[in-house]
């Protein structure tokens, strides 16, 4: 049996903190952004495409156990996916 994880081409990268802590800062320019009342369904997108990225970057960090930022980096990105689900909830829900 051959080890996916083991072929460089193959393995899954780890999200570094850098990469965490600069999708945070695009994130928070997205949230912060004001919204029109008009346009709730470009408002809805914006929203989208970060809270899809922050899935699958936590998906990318959590197969990354040997990190040491390992538990810090999940924690982030949890809340994170926290944030854009209530956004989500309250400003798109019917």
């Amino acid at each position: 049996m051959i080890n996916a994880s083991t072929i460089p081409a193959v393995a899954p990268e780890c999200a570094s903190s850098r990469d965490i802590d600069t999708s945070r800062a695009r994130w928070a320019a997205v949230r912060t952004q004001p919204t029109k009342a008009a346009d709730d369904q470009a408002t809805c997108r914006s929203y989208a495409a970060p809270f899809h990225e922050s899935v699958n970057l936590r998906q990318e960090a959590a197969l990354c156990s040997g990190d040491t930022d390992h538990a810090r980096n999940l924690t982030i990105l949890d809340s994170e996916i926290d944030t854009f689900n209530n956004l989500l909830a309250t400003r798109c829900g019917s």
